[in-house]
């Protein structure tokens, strides 16, 4: 893929953020565009819709003003032809579009993934205090390792995160967004127990990124102690709202975003489809 297929995509998707409130790619499907277009399967018909396959992934996303004409039927047939599968496909936001077709051409819904989301105007003054001999600071050099082996712990069955090695988190370090500072950590020497990885995503508006949590360091309260400290620095950067993504049936960690007060609305939905082979 070229340079002009790569803007024909964002053009496409920019005009799919605007009428639908929320991008058709996730940041993962982005920098794998931007970086790995070569591993990728691109069908794309400029100013009307693309597919993208990533392995067993599937980006397909219509041109708002060409919906309703079958343009993603015809796409998804191109980009898998005959292939069995499995199959994975994101909708991100639960529009009725999407489940339409996920009918008509045989995925499942799987998988729901909730935008969870407080305002931090009310954000107590109060901060969480870390348990005894932890400190909570922004990650240093030298921390790459510790923070890989955490959340390699800590996200080992997630489908998504749990495969992420230094190279990747080298390339989300190259992000322009990346902070430093954003990073925390709770550490006990140079032991990292935790960390609360923060993103801003323009001036007023921040998110939980991630929040990994060494399982041999459960129990300790640091969940909570990283999240608070992770919201303060977004509050304190200017940030007035936060968001975070959490998967619907993680009861505890929905609990937990409640309690720090985040709430869901059914609409700030994202659904994962599949094919079985």
């Amino acid at each position: 893929m070229d340079d002009a297929g790569l803007r024909a995509i964002e053009d496409i998707s920019r005009a799919s953020t605007d009428a639908d409130g929320s991008d058709p790619l996730d940041e993962g499907a982005w920098r794998r565009l931007r970086l790995h277009a070569d591993e990728l399967e691109v069908t794309l018909e400029p100013g009307a819709g693309f597919a993208v396959v990533d392995g067993g992934l599937l980006h397909l996303v219509v041109a708002p003003e060409r919906r309703q004409e079958g343009i993603g039927t015809r796409l998804l047939a191109q980009a898998l032809g005959e292939r069995a599968g499995p199959w994975q496909a994101w909708s991100h936001g639960d529009h009725p579009a999407a489940a339409a077709l996920a009918r008509r051409t045989g995925f499942d819904r799987v998988r729901d993934l909730w935008v969870m989301r407080r305002s931090l105007a009310d954000l107590t003054e109060k901060p969480s205090g870390a348990a005894g001999g932890v400190i909570v600071r922004s990650v240093l050099p030298g921390d790459e390792a510790e923070v890989l082996r955490v959340h390699a712990a800590a996200f080992a069955h997630h489908p998504e995160q749990g495969s992420m090695d230094a190279d990747e988190l080298a390339e989300r370090m190259a992000e322009p967004w990346f902070d430093p500072a954003g990073l925390l950590v709770a550490a006990s020497g140079d032991h990292v127990l935790g960390f609360h990885w923060t993103k801003r995503h323009s001036t007023t508006l921040g998110e939980v990124y991630v929040v990994g949590i060494d399982p041999a360091s459960q129990g300790l309260g640091l969940g909570k102690v990283l999240v608070d400290a992770g919201l303060r620095h977004l509050r304190d950067g200017g940030a007035e709202d936060v968001l975070l993504y959490v998967e619907s049936d993680n009861v505890p960690a929905v609990r937990l975003y409640e309690r720090l007060g985040f709430t869901h609305a059914p609409a700030d939905t994202h659904v994962m489809y599949v094919r079985p082979a």
